[in-house]
């Protein structure tokens, strides 16, 4: 993941605006087709167009916008549009910037490969440059030092600086990667979006010059990477298999068109929760002073999407789907919905409707995501060939591959790991992706079975979940969430002091997480927490033995949680979810949903959104004829990294 710079932490300059509207300029650019290297991607230009049409919705003036994409077709009119290669990169963001005034802002958004070549300038301190590959790169040449056309992020970081000395903001999104870590994609559909050295050609002798470390950015600017340091960027088909696009342009983009008013750090948070609803093991990123600056332009008006002849000016790229409901509305905010509709044929743009639509209907608001297809798995991959293991049990108790899968299966050290639909085995390191291990007198079969069973449950409650609570960000949450960390010594020793959970140091095995959750609104919220593992299992954890779990305004509880010994690395999520009730209706206890021989035993419950949140995992059940729109549900989803047990 190409960073603009390795060292960005810097105080800020004291800019002012000049009187008038600030303007926002932008230089997308999209590289699928690579003239020398075998690397094409299907998404990039994909991923420009539609990066474009949201910076115009955000605000951004077709004449201040400039595209250099492989494929130009479809892009809004007005705008200027170029070839993706190195000399058309660089003059296009020396024009924006001179032509920035002090106040206004600069995007540069990339969507290609990247990687990493030596650093023979000695800024990085011996180490490596991170690099952005156009059109135009080539391999390694040892007669220049470098990777032939390739955009350093040296390059990058005095563009940046040039414009930030002048009073100009600058926003990168930058969705490529890079990774020294050697993880490689088994059988999975995505592609990553980054290059190892080796395949550019770099020498194994090369060596890196060793120098001072070059100055910090210095200015207002934000950048937002498509995932951590050490991981891959993906790229996947949407549902109609044929229109690609990087999952974090996809997520940033619908976040950015449905979410008017949001800080960077919010729309980073949101994009990552979108991220997050899939199998994907790929985390964003950001940084710079602006993450909690409001982001530019004025964005949508509401999450409405406009209906014109008969149809959804919305479809795949906004978040629908085929079968899900929307409600419909003749206004583009406010007043009480016509109907309740179900979506069919769904393109990437737009949908249609599978019932009438009433008279004066000129709106539609998504209202959920349709229940959840059963989990799918790809055909399985070896990770280690002749390794002298008999695959045989395993791969008969396996139901045949699919394409689109949701998990691929890893034939690895004798028995199955499961990898995200990215592919990639163990991403957060040694064991991180969940194993199959036998029990006494269990065959392979029944393991694969129960392995599945609880996979495919967690998967699908987690979309449910997200589905229901929407993606908007200009509500108050009626729950804050403050976490405290407690370490314990090795095998549940004596446990230390609490601090405050410091989500990039992440937990180790033993270590105690404690919650304090406060109902911060007007009304009586019934709260659950639940708690979704790397193996894809959801553990219920608060409330517990049946106690209250309702919070009148103004009231705080406390929840804690222990990470297991033996925990391998991972990432695990904790889940808080807020019901607003009726004081005297019977309370909402959404931990029944945690297992499914929970949500089975609890199928005679009484409330509505238990109900409701049941039917959408299992449309066989009665109620899934539910046609209202559900009581609101809030959900606070917070990511955990879980060190090895090991370290």
């Amino acid at each position: 993941m190409p960073r603009l710079s390795l060292s960005l932490i810097a105080a800020t300059l004291a800019l002012s605006a000049p009187m008038g509207r600030a303007e926002v300029r932008a230089v997308v650019v999209g590289v699928g087709d690579y003239l020398t290297l075998d690397a094409d991607l299907k998404g990039p230009s994909n991923d420009a167009r539609l990066m474009a049409e949201t910076l115009l919705l955000r605000g951004v003036a077709p004449a201040d916008m400039t595209v250099l994409t492989s494929d130009p077709s479809g892009l809004p009119e007005g705008v200027a549009v170029g070839q993706p290669v190195r000399e058309e990169i660089l003059a296009a963001l020396a024009a924006e910037a001179e032509a920035a005034a002090p106040g206004d802002t600069v995007v540069f958004y990339f969507s290609g490969h990247g990687s990493q070549a030596p650093d023979m300038s000695g800024d990085e301190g011996g180490g490596y440059d991170e690099i952005l590959l156009p059109a135009d790169a080539t391999n390694w040449k040892g007669a220049i030092g470098a990777v032939e056309n390739a955009i350093l992020d040296d390059e990058l970081q005095v563009w940046a600086q040039g414009a930030l000395s002048r009073g100009v903001k600058v926003v990168g999104l930058i969705d490529a990667c890079h990774s020294d870590t050697g993880f490689r994609a088994l059988g999975a559909e995505g592609v990553a979006r980054g290059l190892d050295p080796e395949a550019l050609g770099i020498p194994d002798d090369v060596v890196s010059v060793a120098g001072p470390a070059s100055a910090p950015l210095n200015g207002d600017f934000v950048f937002l990477y498509s995932s951590q340091s050490d991981q891959r960027s993906f790229e996947y088909p949407l549902e109609d298999g044929s229109t690609w696009h990087g999952e974090f342009t996809l997520r940033l983009a619908q976040t950015l068109q449905t979410v008017p008013e949001a800080s960077w750090a919010q729309i980073l948070a949101a994009t990552t929760e979108g991220m997050a609803q899939g199998s994907v093991r790929q985390m964003p990123d950001g940084e710079g002073p602006l993450l909690d600056a409001q982001a530019f332009g004025t964005g949508l008006v509401s999450q409405r999407f406009p209906i014109e002849g008969g149809r959804l000016m919305a479809g795949l790229l906004q978040g629908m789907a085929s079968k899900a409901e929307v409600a419909v509305y003749a206004d583009p905010a406010g007043g009480d919905p016509l109907a309740m509709l179900t979506l069919s044929d769904v393109t990437p743009r737009d949908a249609s409707f599978a019932g009438p639509l009433p008279e004066g209907a000129l709106w539609a608001e998504l209202v959920a995501a349709p229940p959840p297809e059963p989990l799918t798995l790809a055909a399985p991959a070896r990770a280690d060939e002749g390794d002298g293991f008999d695959y045989k049990d395993w791969t008969s108790a396996l139901p045949p591959g699919e394409a689109g899968a949701d998990l691929v299966p890893i034939l690895t050290e004798g028995t199955i790991a499961f990898a995200g639909a990215d592919g990639v085995l163990d991403p957060e390191g040694p064991g991180s992706s969940p194993r199959i291990k036998l029990e006494p007198d269990e065959t392979a079969a029944e393991a694969v079975d129960q392995f599945l069973t609880g996979a495919a449950h967690g998967l699908h409650l987690r979309e449910v979940l997200s589905a229901a609570t929407g993606r908007s960000l200009t509500g108050t949450a009626p729950i804050t969430m403050t976490l405290d960390r407690r370490p314990a010594a090795g095998a549940c020793g004596e446990v230390g002091a609490p601090a405050p959970f410091d989500p990039d140091q992440g937990v180790a095995p033993c270590d105690q997480l404690w919650l304090t959750l406060t109902n911060s609104g007007g009304k009586t919220q019934d709260v659950s927490v639940l708690y979704f593992t790397a193996a894809f299992e959801v553990q219920p954890i608060w409330p517990a033995g049946n106690m209250s779990n309702r919070l009148a305004p103004g009231e705080s509880t406390r929840a804690g949680l222990q990470i297991e010994p033996g925990s391998v690395a991972g990432v695990e999520e904790i889940w808080v979810l807020a019901v607003p009730v009726d004081p005297d209706a019977p309370r909402v206890d959404l931990t029944r949903l945690a297992t499914p021989e929970m949500t089975r035993a609890f199928a005679g419950g009484s409330d509505e959104m238990t109900l409701w949140l049941q039917g959408r995992m299992d449309p066989d059940t009665a109620s899934r004829g539910f046609t209202l729109k559900p009581a609101p549900l809030s959900m606070i989803r917070q990511l955990v990294r879980l060190a090895s047990g090991s370290e």
